[in-house]
């Protein structure tokens, strides 16, 4: 019999598996090949803490998950529409999110006794009735693994490796997806036997797909229709780090990261390793504070000084970004937040930092924050982080968090003549030359160590006001205070005002950072069923907008969905004395649309 072909808009996929069965690497591939074919996808990794696992335990297991549409898409997906279960504790612990009806590829081998009992199944769920509102497909992956790479002669444990690439191939026949572009990547990857086995592996399961009776059909889905251009897929890591590299390309700054590693903002520190042939410069330090130490050093000599970390390297770096505060240098200090407090959950996401990055120092120091809100805007929220930091001559916080860091979508690659450079100006002139003057922006002379007239002390004491000599005096402490307060306040006058997405008026939701996709998506859907909703997404949260009371004013109801316990609400509330109704979620997972529409269209009191 035939096999049919059916047309979809849209399909949600999740690969879940042990930590070392390749889950990370088969989504990234589907995700790319996607990507290459025109589609428009997101993806949300979600992976343990664990280096490595208990095999077949249920805190062990990785999953990726991605969207992909002929559509635009904002987030990867609410629930799958397939789920691929390399175990019984992938099973156990994904089945509740797979769509009724949705399609469930499971590895048989895997679901013996002793997996079984690990994930705290008492009989099989591939043989008891239990899986009846979903469609069951059991196939025997890792045996068909086992004989499709058994003539390259590898041991079974590295030809056990190539199950992932099995799994991988069907899934490409199931929705019709070229192989080419993954085995061209195998080919630079890997070298003899290993590329043979995993492009066995891979062939072996997309012809299993093709002539396998129990699938009876496969899918397309069909290019999106997107703005022409050079586009690339790319991780929020990779386009925050482009952004350093471009922000030094339109200053004419030389670039230094000084970091330590740390999960989720390692992979920054990696990427930025390999850009020596662009002149930037990184230094990996013994720990948070020689980093962030490192970094304020080049600042000082002129480069554009940058430190990437999270959240707990940010108590570390607290006092080191007081010393910036006080010696005024342009400065970008990423954190790409993860769950805490203390180590938390290091590779699961959250945006609770907000409040350590506003008031997490000693003293009167406050710092411009910008947040990115989408993988492809890290790219431009970099941008603007240098250009704060150097215009006001100040450290910025530049805030990410592991689901947009972790997360892929297709990006537009920009042209460089259409980024606004950063004007950059050193003191030259020894004549008049005052280390604590100010220039309309409130930014003090960059003097460059060595230039001749321009000697000048520098340190945590308290400067005078423009000759930056040490003072104990009360009034020029207040004074100096006040002024490096009302410079980062001066970076909203830069800022455009606020419009928001949507409605005039009814209700406004309000968020910043990675929960752009799922509240953009949201309030377009409870418009679609008649509510009367607006989003505003804070690309700048110190300081804030300066419209942004009047446009908050224009509302009834003011919804603030954050992955915290209500930080921004509680800042929103003491500024503007308005009554605003947070939407909490703490549980190391972004937002499900279908979460925050089901809030907007609540007939509920507005909190005060």
């Amino acid at each position: 019999m035939p096999k049919t072909e059916t047309v979809l808009d849209e399909v949600t996929i999740r690969f879940a598996g042990d930590s070392g069965d390749g889950m990370q690497l088969t989504g990234s591939q589907f995700t790319h090949t996607s990507a290459l074919v025109g589609n428009d996808v997101s993806t949300f990794p979600d992976y343990p803490a664990e280096i490595r696992a208990p095999a077949g335990s249920l805190f062990g297991v990785s999953g990726f998950q991605l969207h992909f549409s002929s559509k635009a898409v904002l987030t990867p997906g609410d629930a799958p529409d397939v789920l691929v279960a390399m175990n019984p504790a992938a099973l156990k612990t994904n089945l509740g999110d797979l769509k009724v009806g949705g399609i469930l590829i499971a590895n048989t081998q895997a679901f013996d006794d002793k997996n079984l009992e690990r994930a705290g199944y008492a009989t099989n769920p591939l043989e008891d009735g239990s899986l009846g509102d979903y469609r069951v497909y059991p196939v025997d992956i890792t045996t068909m693994t086992l004989g499709a790479v058994a003539e390259v002669g590898l041991g079974q444990k590295a030809a056990l490796r190539c199950k992932n690439f099995f799994a991988l191939g069907l899934v490409y026949w199931l929705f019709n997806r070229p192989l080419e572009h993954t085995l061209d990547w195998l080919k630079e990857k890997f070298h003899g036997d290993v590329y043979d086995a995993n492009e066995k592996a891979l062939k072996a399961g997309y012809h299993y797909g093709e002539t396998a009776e129990a699938f009876d059909q496969s899918y397309v889905v069909e290019q999106a229709q997107i703005e022409p251009g050079l586009y690339r897929n790319i991780t929020g890591n990779e386009a925050l780090a482009l952004g350093l590299l471009a922000a030094c390309q339109l200053s004419g700054l030389k670039g230094y990261l000084g970091s330590y590693p740390i999960t989720p903002a390692s992979d920054i520190l990696h990427f930025l390793s390999k850009q020596k042939h662009l002149g930037f410069k990184t230094f990996q330090a013994e720990d948070e504070i020689a980093a962030v130490g490192a970094a304020l050093g080049a600042a000082f000599a002129g480069g554009l000084g940058v430190t990437t970390t999270s959240g707990p390297g940010m108590a570390l770096k607290a006092e080191a970004i007081g010393l910036a505060v006080m010696t005024e240098l342009p400065m970008v200090i990423v954190n790409v937040q993860r769950g805490g407090p203390s180590t938390g959950l290091p590779t699961k996401t959250e945006q609770s930092d907000l409040l350590q990055m506003l008031y997490g120092r000693n003293g009167e120091s406050p710092v411009p924050i910008v947040a990115a809100q989408s993988p492809g805007d890290c790219f431009y929220a970099a941008i603007e982080a240098a250009r704060i930091a150097v215009r006001h001559s100040v450290p910025v916080v530049l805030l990410s968090d592991g689901y947009v860091a972790n997360g892929a979508e297709p990006w537009k690659v920009p042209k460089m003549a259409d980024l606004p450079r950063i004007p950059v100006r050193f003191a030259t002139e020894a004549e008049g030359f005052e280390p604590y003057s100010r220039d309309d922006d409130l930014g003090r002379p960059w003097a460059i160590p060595g230039t001749p007239g321009l000697e000048h002390r520098l340190g945590g004491l308290e400067k005078q006001h423009l000759t930056g000599n040490v003072s104990y005096n009360p009034e020029n402490h207040e004074f100096m205070c006040q002024l490096r307060a009302d410079k980062v306040a001066k970076v909203a006058d830069h800022l455009p005002p606020t419009a928001p997405h949507g409605d005039a008026d009814g209700t406004l939701v309000i968020g910043w950072g990675g929960t752009f996709g799922a509240l953009r998506a949201a309030v377009d859907q409870a418009r679609q069923h008649g509510a009367k909703a607006a989003h505003v997404h804070l690309r700048h949260l110190n300081p804030l907008p300066k419209d942004l009371g009047e446009v908050m004013a224009r509302y009834e109801r003011v919804l603030v969905p954050e992955l915290n316990l209500g930080q921004l609400s509680f800042l929103l509330r003491a500024k503007y004395l308005r009554a605003v109704e947070p939407y909490t979620k703490l549980q190391g997972k972004p937002f499900k649309v279908s979460e925050v529409l089901a809030r907007i269209l609540e007939a509920k009191e507005v909190a005060a």
